[in-house]
């Protein structure tokens, strides 16, 4: 069977319009009235027309296609994120193609080289590590690109994160306030900023009430190493209280804490994680943590990446986003202390 493909030119001859009044209708943020949208839509539908996306961007030198880079998506932050970056990307009608990398910046090269392969409009990179060489060779080619959720230190790239050190600093300050004695940190993979500015927050704040760091284990922001770690943190002189350092891993401390080792949160042990992911509410958790404002971090990074589409010259911004500290049933809480 022989498909006959339809053109713009016979809609708009249907329609009984131009041929570029129909390319207007078919072109987000291009100008055309109601009636003549009416018309020429009427009309591809009556023929079964489908306009080009990918001529149209040969043409207009635009793909409308953003590339999404994310590491893992096992923990819920950024499954949630995705969704709430897609929709606000097609609001503004763009298309996302999404990209899986390791967390490491060595990865992400060949990858990278994939998404410019398919003439992409900008980059949001969630929870990867990058290097500045590899955002000169976007900026080379035209490309801006945007960190969500990751930071690096060199001025030229855009970065969204939440406030990381303040939200650690606030961990401290609860956790020091509840009376705990001895209190433990189990980091996330070393190489990210989150991990990195969240443990500096959180011991900077225990220094500054008089105390340090009583046990330190790494979870690399997995599971598994989560439990490996909280099983070697608990087998001697225990901790009274642990800052995880997302929730993602917080969960499999508290079941290894409770399921292994026998010991009640927060009874035993308080646990304070971070992100705030929909689980994080469940009853079977309870878990406190520090919100990470999702919403506003998607808004800001939108915002940025279109501005460097539309300039690719327009200066970097980065930008830390506070968020609140959640108070639930997983760790003490302080007598009168709110949120």
């Amino acid at each position: 069977m022989t498909v006959i493909k339809i053109t713009s030119a016979e809609v708009a001859e249907r329609a009984g319009v131009s041929q570029s009044a129909v390319s207007r209708v078919f072109t987000p943020g291009a100008s055309a009235s109601r009636k003549t949208a009416e018309k020429v839509r009427k009309a591809a539908m009556e023929l079964g027309y489908r306009p080009n996306a990918l001529a149209r961007a040969m043409v207009s030198g635009k793909s409308r296609i953003i590339g999404l880079v994310v590491a893992y998506l096992e923990n819920q932050f950024y499954p949630d994120v995705l969704e709430k970056l897609s929709n606000a990307l097609q609001a503004e009608g763009y298309h996302v193609l999404i990209f899986m990398a390791s967390q490491t910046a060595g990865n992400i090269e060949g990858v990278v080289d994939e998404i410019l392969d398919y003439q992409v409009d900008g980059i949001i990179a969630a929870s990867v590590a990058m290097t500045s060489d590899l955002s000169e060779r976007c900026r080379a080619a035209g490309v801006p690109m945007v960190m969500f959720n990751r930071s690096q230190d060199t001025p030229h790239m855009s970065a969204v994160t939440s406030d990381n050190i303040a939200g650690g600093r606030k961990v401290a300050e609860f956790l020091i306030a509840g009376g705990h004695q001895k209190i433990g940190y189990i980091a996330g993979w070393e190489g990210a900023s989150t991990q990195r500015d969240r443990e500096a927050g959180f011991t900077q704040g225990l220094k500054d009430a008089g105390t340090t760091l009583h046990k330190r284990g790494v979870g690399n922001f997995g599971m598994e190493d989560a439990r490996a770690a909280t099983l070697e943190m608990f087998s001697e002189d225990a901790p009274d209280a642990v800052f995880v350092a997302n929730d993602h891993m917080a969960m499999a401390v508290m079941d290894t804490l409770r399921f292994e080792l026998g010991l009640k949160v927060p009874e035993d042990v308080s646990v304070v994680g971070y992100d705030d992911v929909p689980t994080a509410a469940w009853p079977a958790y309870g878990l406190t943590t520090v919100r990470q404002p999702a919403n506003r971090m998607v808004a800001e990074t939108v915002d940025i990446l279109l501005s460097k589409i539309n300039d690719i010259d327009v200066n970097p911004r980065k930008v830390e986003i506070d968020g609140p500290l959640v108070l639930r049933k997983s760790a003490r809480v302080p007598e009168g202390w709110t949120e």
